[in-house]
């Protein structure tokens, strides 16, 4: 599920106390005899690069000095290249910060983590607020009071020496995200910028996120930053300022995550409709050669099967799944028996957000915009999956109550808009918007199945409290209830055969 369930509501604890964050083994000394290289590597690329022709990037691997010897914000693509097929790459380069932020103590790790990546912020002047409602992550959101900002920072990033021994300093991750972007000629490339309206927001304000414990048995880190990164490019997430052992440090989105009722509400839906269609749309991501692309739902869900314990730590906890579930491999024939038949709806493969919960919807009135937040999950999936599991989603998390499931009205219309979106025109026909109502309710069963496994794992593993078991068999149950339901919709062609 989600990290950031109401994340950035202005609700919660502000805060400036805390621990001390665990600084990598070596981290220090490490980080002191590896930045004078990379200084010198950079400068060699600089030289390299005033020699070249200027239109070219094809030395930028390293993050930039200003003419101050400072680092400055590093760009989302800083190269690009032309491979065989005329198409282009960009290779972005996250900076790197070597702390690792123990879970209770995640104010005083987000201190020390500006203190590295906001060297001019003071301290006194920044509010820390922590946002409990999450369910696998801990997030923190720093707020600077901007009267208070060295005049003379400009728009620098990282406004450190690099001779100063005393600080811990930034450096590029050893594995660079590659972003491919497809376009073919600068004209196409230029009309994709035109087209594009990239977040931007205050630089005073930033997120940071530190990973829940074992997360990374759920969740690939490396393709999650790649997909943030990806998604920025398109003008559908925010800046990723940072990453660090484990978390992230991003902007921050102003507005409201959605609840129950605003989900609903006319002014609010068809933006969500059409934000959906224009990221299953738009947003491509590199695959390998011509191979079948391997849905998300599959690849995970087997993945989770394969984790759950098959005796859970926690005595009370291994009683109540022994008493409600399935036994493993059963639930597994259950899954691979839904997946063949929702595999033969031939629902399009796309790009997916795959976990568009309430609070990862973030509605900024000012603006009449909505945005998608948390990429932990972001992949390549059938169409209908990203679709019902947010349908599924306007139930709840904390107070879950499926009568909230949207009627079919409701469906239709909010159906109709994603079409419009998604496939351009406005002239779409009933019979579409009946074949994806069908698709859309059959997936959501698989939404169900995949979140009862990942909410078994999640009861074994996680530290948050939450009562992730009851979740699992509230997903689980209602994965029962509705299952002859769905599977028994069709369309009204069907019907008159």
């Amino acid at each position: 599920m989600g990290t950031e369930t109401k994340s950035n509501s202005y609700t919660g604890q502000i805060s400036t106390s805390g621990g001390n964050p665990k600084v990598m083994k070596d981290s220090l000394s490490l980080v002191r005899q590896t930045v004078k290289q990379q200084s010198n590597q950079i400068n060699t690329n600089s030289n390299s690069n005033s020699n070249s022709n200027s239109n070219s990037n094809s030395n930028s691997h390293s993050i930039e000095l200003n003419t101050g010897g400072e680092f400055v914000r590093p760009k989302p693509e800083d190269k690009r290249t032309a491979t065989a097929n005329n198409k282009h790459e960009a290779i972005a380069i996250v900076p790197f910060v070597p702390i690792f932020v123990e879970e209770a103590d995640v104010i005083q790790g987000a201190k020390d983590i500006l203190r590295v990546i906001r060297p001019n912020w003071d301290l006194n002047h920044i509010d820390f607020k922590k946002f409990t409602d999450g369910i696998t992550n801990k997030l923190v959101g720093c707020f600077h009071n901007s009267s208070k900002l060295d005049r003379d920072n400009d728009d620098t990033y990282f406004d450190l020496s690099i001779n100063n021994a005393q600080s811990i300093l930034p450096v590029p991750s050893e594995d660079p995200v590659i972003i491919h972007e497809e376009f073919t000629t600068v004209d196409d490339r230029e009309q994709r910028e035109q087209n594009r309206s990239p977040l931007q927001y205050s630089d005073n304000v930033v997120l940071v996120r530190v990973y829940g414990n074992k997360t990374d048995l759920l969740i690939d880190r490396k393709a999650e930053t790649q997909n943030f990164q990806l998604l920025h490019t398109y003008g559908l997430a925010p800046s990723l300022y940072a990453t660090f052992k484990n978390g992230l440090v991003y902007e921050y989105v102003p507005g409201n995550t959605l609840n129950t009722e605003s989900v609903l509400c006319p002014d609010i839906w068809p933006l969500v409709a059409r934000r959906m269609a224009e990221m299953h749309r738009v947003v491509k991501k590199k695959t390998n050669g011509d191979a079948k692309t391997m849905p998300m739902i599959w690849k995970k869900t087997q993945s989770f099967l394969d984790l759950v314990p098959e005796r859970f730590t926690d005595a009370d906890k291994h009683k109540r799944v022994k008493g409600t579930f399935l036994p493993i491999e059963r639930l597994r024939e259950e899954f691979n028996g839904l997946y063949k038949y929702l595999e033969a709806l031939e629902s399009p493969i796309v790009f997916s957000h795959n976990d568009l919960l309430l609070g990862n919807v973030i509605y900024t009135k000012s603006m009449n915009a909505v945005n998608f937040i948390d990429y932990e999950y972001a992949d390549y999936n059938f169409q209908a999956f990203d679709i019902g599991n947010h349908f599924a989603e306007m139930c709840g998390v904390d107070e879950v109550d499926y009568t909230r499931y949207p009627k079919r009205e409701f469906q239709l219309k909010w159906l109709r808009v994603y079409l419009e979106n998604y496939l351009q025109r406005n002239n779409i026909r009933s019979d579409e918007v009946e074949r994806l109502f069908v698709q859309v309710n059959q997936f959501a069963l698989a939404a169900h199945i995949f979140w009862t496994v990942w909410s078994l794992l999640q009861a074994e593993h996680s530290t948050i409290d939450f009562d992730y078991v009851g979740y699992a068999f509230l997903r689980y149950n209602e994965y029962l209830a509705r299952k002859e339901e769905f599977l028994s919709l069709t369309t009204a062609s069907e019907n008159n055969k």
